[in-house]
């Protein structure tokens, strides 16, 4: 039995210029070190909040990428220097300090292990500070103990992107499900179609070869994104289907963590024979040329909350091959927007990427349905659904600790049928 309920329609959030007073000043706070899915999609939705006329103001920690980032685009930036532990009051009160100068009323907060320093702070404010909650992560354990249930029950609304992970906030935390909307993450669409790039030119611009089949992972160099196993799959591909098939693979390694696993991929590759098979490029800050210049995208984390990379390559009209498991299984339907496969089986991975070359009929059609489902994740989206959020808790009276009766969760009725199942 489906334990959601569905109320209202998605609908335009308020454009600043509608409220009867003055919008609310926001901020969005995001203390990583690192240059990651989750930061950048922390500055580009400040970004595209900042595009569509709101006054917003970015936290990041000092001389950090996510702070040079924001320079280079033009997001108004406040740094915070980063203190953990017995350490985090100070941050606090300098946080504190920081959005009463700045009068901030909302505080979007987009990493989970932020969220102690800013319910401390709304504490220090009397409870006037909203704090709305963008979660790009799975929880992955229970999270009910007293600490986690005071916390959450200062939030003032958390968003989740998918289905899946609402059901998983339900059950792992105490939160009251009034306070969980779904919101999907966005992409910008206009980037990524239609194509900037004839596959010539973007294969030209990387350095790529021309006349072969090109299969492509996106992503930082980390074991658990999975290029390792790609390789093994381009491998089994050739050697068992006869494909002249060749692999991009594009990302760095995560900052400050060293490159032990890039080292160990390059090993495996010339185990293989592959060094004229196998190409690495660096991070692109812009990587629709990426998605322009391959054939299929493997997406092989099994452990993706989201997978943006998906929705671009889904947006750029590539089809996808992935893993049934994670947010993946969500963002793609097996058969009719892209392929799946059991996660860790090299050999079920090789033959659904052969499935894409051998049936391009059936190919197309599922690279067109993706199309069409593509507006659901549009950037544009996420914000109008995130204003009405805005909205809501702006009126209403600030989130106390006290205890409430949870409440049935009320999602956008667009996506009811990726619920109730």
């Amino acid at each position: 039995m489906n334990p959601f309920t569905f109320s209202g329609s998605p609908t335009p959030g308020p454009a600043p210029h509608e409220w009867e007073a003055a919008p609310p000043q926001l901020a969005v706070l995001c203390l990583s070190g690192s240059l990651g899915g989750l930061e950048l999609n922390s500055l580009k939705f400040a970004g595209w909040m900042q595009e569509r006329g709101w006054r917003v103001t970015f936290f990041a920690p000092p001389a950090t990428p996510l702070a040079m980032w924001a320079e280079d685009w033009f997001v108004p930036l406040e740094t915070l220097a980063v203190r953990r532990g017995l350490a985090m009051p100070l941050m606090a009160w300098a946080l504190k300090a920081q959005l009463e100068r700045l009068n901030i009323d909302v505080l979007v907060v987009t990493q989970n292990k932020d969220l102690p320093v800013a319910t401390l702070v709304k504490t220090l404010l009397g409870g006037r500070l909203r704090i709305i909650y963008q979660q790009h992560m799975q929880l992955g354990r229970p999270k009910r103990s007293p600490v986690h249930t005071l916390r959450f029950g200062l939030l003032d609304a958390w968003l989740t992107p998918l289905p899946g992970l609402a059901r998983e906030v339900a059950h792992l935390t105490r939160l009251d499900t009034a306070k969980l909307h779904l919101v999907p993450l966005g992409l910008p669409l206009e980037q990524f179609a239609p194509p900037t790039h004839t596959p010539f030119a973007a294969r030209q611009e990387l350095g790529l070869p021309q006349d072969v089949r090109l299969l492509g992972i996106l992503g930082r160099l980390d074991a658990g994104k999975g290029q390792h196993f790609v390789i093994d799959a381009l491998h089994h591909l050739r050697q068992q289907y006869g494909y002249d098939a060749h692999l991009v693979i594009m990302g760095e390694p995560t900052r400050n963590e060293g490159d032990a696993y890039l080292r160990q991929i390059q090993r495996q590759v010339a185990r293989l024979g592959l060094q004229n098979q196998v190409h690495f490029r660096g991070f692109q800050a812009n990587p629709a040329v990426f998605y322009h210049a391959i054939d299929v995208f493997v997406m092989a984390s099994e452990n993706e909350t989201y997978g943006m990379v998906t929705l671009e390559a889904l947006a750029s009209g590539v089809p996808v091959v992935g893993a049934a498991a994670g947010g993946t299984s969500e963002l793609v339907a097996h058969n009719q927007t892209g392929l799946l496969y059991l996660p860790g089986d090299v050999a079920a991975c090789a033959r659904a990427i052969g499935r894409t070359f051998a049936e391009p009929a059936a190919t197309h059609e599922r690279v067109e349905r993706a199309r069409l489902a593509r507006w659901h994740y549009s950037h544009h989206r996420q914000c109008a659904l995130t204003e009405d959020v805005i909205r809501a808790v702006a009126t209403a009276p600030a989130a106390t600790a006290r205890a409430t009766q949870r409440r049935p969760l009320s999602v956008n009725a667009a996506f009811a049928p990726a619920v109730a199942k």
